[in-house]
């Protein structure tokens, strides 16, 4: 588990299939570590300090749209965009132009949860 100085320790995200999920979301992004946490037998992305877990959507956290959404500073907006989408995102929200020039928008994944992507 990483130890950071971010106030975000983990971003947690549902799925039907667990192990796709952590190869969809290491192709979204590529720079992402996989680690283990052995004791819990769990595995993880690390993507610049921050755990991106993907767990069992249940009967009581479903996958899908709905309440909050985690936006990624992104280098290149519609590189990143591009990406996502040629791994089966669909487009939800935007884009649209906001402060200093930049973009933001918001996609689906595979499993109907939202990412947000902002960037330049």
């Amino acid at each position: 588990m990483p130890q950071t100085t971010f106030p975000i320790a983990a971003v947690m995200i549902h799925v039907s299939d667990v192990d796709m999920g952590l190869e969809w979301y290491q192709q979204a992004f590529p720079t992402a570590t996989k680690k283990t946490i052995v004791e819990a037998d769990f595995d993880y992305l690390e993507y610049q300090g921050i755990m991106i877990e993907l767990v069992q959507a249940d009967e009581k956290v479903s996958s899908g749209a709905a309440g909050s959404v985690v936006y990624w500073w992104v280098d290149g907006f519609q590189e990143k965009l591009d990406t996502l989408l040629s791994l089966g995102a669909t487009l939800y929200r935007g884009p649209i132009t906001i402060e200093q020039g930049m973009k933001m928008c918001q996609v689906k994944d595979l499993w109907g949860n939202c990412i947000g992507i902002r960037g330049k």
